[in-house]
This record gives C-alpha cells, sequence and structure tokens, in this order.
C-alpha cells in the first residue's frame, strides 16, 4: 500500500477492536460499535497524518484532532494508548469508572491529548471550525507575511464526526461559516454508517449530506468501504488518498464520506441501534473475538509487538515533526523579535502593561446605554491588545461588537461595501447563528493564543445555552455580549425581552454573570474579565442609564460615590452612611439608580441606607467571608433588592426579612418607561420594601 500498512499495523488496528469491546463490556455500558468499525480511521490518523506529541500535549506545534461523536471516546483513548499519550491498559480498564481517566466522553483539561470536551453531539464539529479559524488568526496576528500552510502557527483541525453530529443544527451553522471563511485546515471524516439509537437513520435522515456540503463551498469526497456488491473493505488506502486530496485543497474546508458498517466484523449485531450504545454481551463478544482471531476466553488481550511498533511510529514521526517545526520556529523568533515578545506574554498569559489606562473614562451627569459603553471599551482594548478579537451574531450594530477600525475576518470573496477585511482580521461576522457562534468561540478560546468574545440580544442567549455550559465546564475564556437585557427592549414587546434570563445563566456553575451599572462599571467590568480566566457573559442595556460621579475622578465632589474597580469583588459598597445603616438596598444594572434615588428619600425620613451595587454573583460569592460581611452585614436584616428579572437569585442576599422587587411574568409591549413604572420598578417601591423590612425587623 502506499501507505506503507504492513502487518504490525494491521494487528494494531485488531488490537484495538478488541480492546473498544472488552472495555465497554468490562464497564456494563457505552458505545463500542464506532470505536470498532472506526479503528483503521482512527489509527491511519494518528498513525500517518495528525501532527503531535505523545509526550507534549501543548505543543505549539501540534494539530487538532476533535472526536465530535464524542460517545465513542474509546476510539481516541486507544489511540492515545497505541501512541504512548499518557494512556496505559489500566486506563482503559477503568472505562467510564468514578475517578479514572477515561469518562464516557472526552474531557478537556482531565485525559491529555483531548482538545475539547465533547459529547453533546455537533458541539465538537463547531468547535473544529473555532480552531481552524483561530489558527489562522494566529498566523496573521504573529506571521502575516508568510504564506498560508507555512507558518509555524499553521495547523489542520482533523474531526470525527458521526450522523448525528450532522443531523445537530450546530454543525450546520459552523459548517455554512466555515464554508464563507474558505478553512482549507479543516478536515472532516463522516463516518457514513447509517446507524444510530433508535437503528437506521433512514426514519428520520435521508438528505444528500454531501450535496449539502458541497452547497456550503466545501470539498467533498466518498469513500465506500462497502461496496455495491455487499462486500465490506476497510481499504485503508483509498481512505489515506481522501485525506492526502483534503490536505492539498489550501481553500476549502473537506469533508470525506467514510460509509461504514457499524460494529463490524461482530456478526450478529454489527449494523443494527444494538451496538451503537450498549455492550456485546458476553456470547456476542467471543463470537466476535472468534471473527477476529483472538482467543475468546481472553480479555484485554493485547498484541505487545503491535503496541510497540504504533508508540514507536509516534515517537519518530514526532521527532521528524518536531525538527521541521523547531527549524521554521527558531526562523521566525530571530526575524520577529517584538512578535516573540507578544507571544510569550500571551503564553504567560499576562495583560499588556497598563492595559488600565487604556480604557476609557466616562464623563458623571451624562447618560449612555452601557451596550455603548462597551462598544467603547472594546475598541480601547483593541487597541493595545492585539489577541482580543470578536463580533456577534448579524448584530454588530446593536450589540457594538465592532472594534474601530479594524478589517473583518473574511476572505476576498466574502467582503462588502459596508464591511472590508482580510483572511488575518479581527472583526467576526458569524452570521445569524447563536448556538454555532458559541461552538465556534469555544474552540477559538481552546486554541489558545487569542481572547475571543461574542455577542447576541441576551433573549438569543437561549439558542446557544449549550455551548454557552461547554464553555463553563471546559473554565475557558470567552466573553459573551448580551445586550437588551430586560424589559427596558420596550417596544420589541416579551418576545425580545428576557425576564427570567438572568436566574437561568447565573444557575450555570463557573459562569460569571456580570450587569454593570453604569459606563464605568461597563469598563471595570470587561479589565475583571479580561484578568480571569474562566468565561463569562456581560448583560447590557439598550436604554441609555446616568453615569455617575466617583471618588477617584478628578474634581469629585463630597457626595461621590465608590470606585468602580471595586466591580472585581462582584458586589461592593457605592454609597454608604456615617455608621451602621438601617437598611441596605441592593441592585444591579439599570436599577442602581432607583436604590441611589430611594437612599436620598429614606434619609429625608432620619432613615440610614447604604446601597450595595452587585454587578456579578458569582465573584461576590468567590470573595472571602470578611469581605461579604464588611459589604453586607449580618446584623443589619433590613434589606431590599430590586432587579428587572426574577427575584429568586436574591433570595439569600435580601435574608428572611428583606424584600425583593422583580418580575414574575413575561414582559409586555410598550415603552421601556412605561414598562418599569407598570411593574414597579422604581425608587418609590424601593422606598416602601424598605420600610416594610424594618418594619418586621423591628417588631
Amino acid at each position: 500500500m502506499s501507505t506503507e500498512w504492513n502487518e504490525l499495523d494491521q494487528r494494531a488496528v485488531k488490537t484495538a477492536k478488541l480492546l473498544a469491546a472488552d472495555a465497554v463490556e468490562k464497564a456494563g455500558s457505552g458505545h463500542p460499535g464506532t470505536p470498532i468499525s472506526l479503528a483503521a480511521a482512527a489509527y491511519l490518523l494518528y498513525q500517518r497524518h495528525l501532527r503531535f506529541d505523545p509526550q507534549d500535549s501543548d505543543w505549539l506545534g501540534r494539530d487538532r484532532f476533535v472526536l465530535s461523536a464524542g460517545h465513542a471516546s474509546l476510539l481516541q483513548y486507544i489511540q492515545l494508548y497505541l501512541a504512548g499519550q499518557n494512556m496505559e491498559l489500566d486506563d482503559l480498564k477503568k472505562f467510564r469508572t468514578f475517578g479514572s481517566y477515561t469518562p464516557g466522553h472526552p474531557e478537556y483539561g482531565h485525559t491529555k491529548g483531548v482538545e475539547v470536551t465533547t459529547g453533546p453531539l455537533g458541539s465538537g464539529f463547531a468547535a473544529a471550525v473555532g480552531f481552524a479559524m483561530a489558527s489562522r488568526r494566529a498566523h496573521g496576528m504573529l506571521d502575516a507575511d508568510t504564506p498560508v500552510g507555512e507558518s509555524p502557527f499553521d495547523h489542520n483541525v482533523y474531526v470525527i464526526a458521526g450522523d448525528g453530529c450532522l443531523q445537530e443544527g450546530i454543525s450546520g451553522e459552523a459548517s455554512s461559516l466555515a464554508g464563507v471563511q474558505d478553512l482549507g485546515n479543516l478536515i472532516v471524516i463522516w463516518d457514513d454508517n447509517h446507524i444510530s439509537i433508535e437503528d437506521d437513520t433512514n426514519v428520520s435522515f435521508q438528505e444528500d449530506v454531501l450535496k449539502r456540503y458541497e452547497s456550503y463551498g466545501w470539498h467533498t469526497q466518498r469513500v465506500d468501504w462497502l461496496a455495491e456488491n455487499g462486500k465490506y473493505e476497510e481499504d485503508v488506502n483509498a481512505l489515506d488518498q481522501a485525506i492526502n486530496a483534503a490536505k492539498a485543497e489550501k481553500h476549502r474546508p473537506s469533508i470525506i464520506a467514510l460509509r461504514t458498517i457499524i460494529g463490524w466484523p461482530s456478526p450478529n449485531k454489527q449494523n443494527t441501534g444494538a451496538i451503537h450504545g450498549a455492550k456485546l454481551g458476553e456470547a456476542e463478544l467471543k463470537e466476535f473475538k472468534k471473527v477476529l482471531g483472538a482467543d475468546p476466553e481472553k480479555t484485554f488481550d493485547v498484541d505487545e509487538a503491535a503496541v510497540k511498533h504504533s508508540r514507536e511510529n509516534a515517537a519518530a514521526r514526532a521527532q521528524e515533526a518536531h525538527a521541521d517545526w523547531d527549524a521554521r520556529f527558531d526562523a521566525w523568533k530571530q526575524a520577529n523579535p517584538d512578535k516573540t515578545d507578544l507571544l510569550e506574554r500571551i503564553l504567560a498569559g499576562k495583560l499588556p502593561e497598563g492595559i488600565e489606562d487604556a480604557l476609557p473614562v466616562f464623563t458623571a451627569g451624562e447618560s449612555l446605554a452601557t451596550r455603548a459603553a462597551s462598544g467603547k471599551v472594546i475598541s480601547a482594548i483593541g487597541a493595545v491588545m492585539p489577541e482580543y478579537w470578536g463580533g456577534s451574531a448579524d448584530l454588530a450594530g446593536s450589540n457594538n461588537t465592532t472594534i474601530a477600525d479594524a478589517p473583518s475576518f473574511i476572505p476576498e470573496s466574502a467582503q462588502t461595501d459596508m464591511w472590508k477585511g482580510n483572511p488575518f482580521g479581527r472583526v467576526l461576522h458569524f452570521g445569524v447563528r447563536e448556538h454555532g457562534m458559541g461552538g465556534i468561540m469555544n474552540g477559538i478560546a481552546l486554541d489558545g493564543l487569542t481572547r475571543v468574545f461574542g455577542g447576541t440580544f441576551f433573549v438569543f442567549s437561549d439558542y446557544m445555552r449549550g455551548a454557552v455550559r461547554l464553555a463553563a465546564l471546559m473554565d475557558i475564556p470567552v466573553t459573551y455580549v448580551w445586550t437588551h437585557d430586560s424589559i427596558g427592549v420596550g417596544e420589541d414587546g416579551p418576545t425580545h425581552q428576557p425576564v427570567e434570563h438572568l436566574t437561568s445563566y447565573r444557575a450555570i456553575p463557573n459562569l460569571a454573570i456580570v450587569r454593570p451599572m453604569d459606563a464605568n462599571e461597563t469598563a471595570a467590568s470587561w479589565l475583571a474579565i479580561l484578568r480571569q480566566h474562566g468565561p463569562a457573559g456581560l448583560i447590557l442595556t439598550r436604554q441609555g442609564l446616568p453615569i455617575v460621579e466617583r471618588e477617584d475622578m478628578e474634581g469629585a465632589g463630597a457626595q461621590a460615590l465608590a470606585s468602580a474597580k471595586n466591580v472585581e469583588k462582584g458586589a461592593y459598597v457605592l454609597a454608604d452612611t456615617a455608621g451602621q445603616p438601617d437598611v441596605i438596598l441592593m441592585a444591579s444594572g439599570s436599577e442602581v439608580q432607583y436604590a441611589l434615588q430611594a437612599r436620598e428619600t429614606l434619609a429625608k425620613e432620619s432613615i440610614a441606607a447604604r446601597v450595595v451595587s452587585v454587578p456579578c454573583m458569582e465573584w461576590f460569592k468567590a470573595q472571602d467571608a470578611d469581605y461579604r460581611e464588611q459589604v453586607l452585614p449580618a446584623a443589619v436584616k433590613a434589606r431590599v433588592s430590586i432587579e428587572a428579572g426574577l427575584v429568586d437569585p436574591w433570595r439569600d442576599l435580601v435574608g428572611d426579612n428583606g424584600e425583593s422587587i422583580g418580575l414574575d411574568d413575561f414582559g409586555l409591549p410598550g415603552a421601556a418607561g412605561e414598562l418599569f413604572a407598570h411593574y414597579g420598578l422604581d425608587s418609590d417601591h424601593v422606598v416602601a420594601a424598605a420600610k416594610r423590612s424594618l418594619e418586621r425587623v423591628r417588631s
């Protein structure tokens, strides 16, 4: 064969099939079908094409592999084992067990060699598009004068996807954009086996997938391991030729439809839904081993010579790839000392020095929507932080997500009268594809060399929730710019008013939800987000909000409020009293102004009120107990919260004697001012609630 495929390679594939069956059988559950039938394809990819180093999972010069069909996790684990990449036989024996290195789905940050958490079908596909985009952006940022494909920052992204991945809408969204973007470094192998959990996919999936991808602008190929006469042969050479053709295609992403029989050569369960997601069972497992020429009484029977061969081959390929890449990387460093400094700063996880001084300071007394303030901050950050880039799901003007004077990230064929750019640009155009945008952003963030943000209306964040959850699960630095935050959307009506969304997104662990009260809190929120590693959602207003005077502003008066720098603590005392307050008024975002107004009214009645701005509950909960006590002293039990959303998240903060003002239903059509008045989101209602809370405490 042209692939120099020898007997030891074939024996390694046989070992992979046996291990897949045994691991699922021992676990009692799992998905053996695809790991069995794609063993040869995965082995070919890892042993002949994928550029990686088994001893250095984070090597900057590596290609990326994404198992979008994450339920087939054993397919990847076994290849890591055969390559000697931090995976041993005992790990495979512990498949799907508590605390193991081999969970049921690939988990980023848990298993070395896993680039992205997959499992929700199609999510890995979208992340792979992000990886491919990030590679090109890194090339443009660090090595723009070198032709694409020749830079040390270029890498290929390989994907194994299944029928389910291609049925999920997120893959279609991402694939459509990938075609527009001419991502020639993206190569997808689609396991076209016609079987899912409900057995034959013909019951729900009959389209011509390759014609669809051709219309997306992809390079398409078909490799049939199942002949028309019913003969089945794992023709590795044919697949190898197709992968080489895909690698040679520099301007279009590639998809290879690989026609397989799931679970082959299991004698009785191949080509059925029964082998997709369940163990073979003792009797079938023995028959399967007989077909492969293995001892049916032995389990985890490894061909040591084949494993030794595959590990030596992987090590030799890594050494050769390193030699080539190291030479190019060293030459780049010599020619680009300034870019080298930039790369070293990025890899160290540091922000540019003096980034705080680059942020705009907004004038007190004026009014500005926090979405507009965010837009100015984005441009200011972009001017000093080359790795910072982003865009929106077709809402750039409304989300204010365009870096000023920055070119769009688009090939020449995609440029319009309004949007000009180049393949290395910084302004992303995701189109009306929220879920796809979220998945793509995950891949961009995981690539590691850039910081990405993406925006849409907060109400449409529901479309991308699955991708947001994965970002939180992986703890990766993705920033969501979610504007039009509540009933302030007004005339657009309840379909566009995200009443319940604050509560819903605060419920996701490890996700910071940040709702600033004015323009200067918005700038401080952006800085705090950049200083942290995990995902965050900025919740921003459509309507203008008053910019308050703060103590660290030039010429600030005696009544100035606390510095916006305190935003990073999640909650802080914005306005205080001379001694211990009688009541604490808490709010976030656009409702902080009503708490401040209520404080003044209460003061006229000799009621001392402290106002606490709570832009981020998650950050506040992360503070130590002493700080939380300073802000919300336990002795002050009279408390009120006000926020244009559900009141549930405030219960722990207001306590048993406090009151929360918010919404308990969907919004209504109408102007913003009318709606706030209708729902009692104003200072008068805060004052009344404060008095009632005080009465309960004093009675």
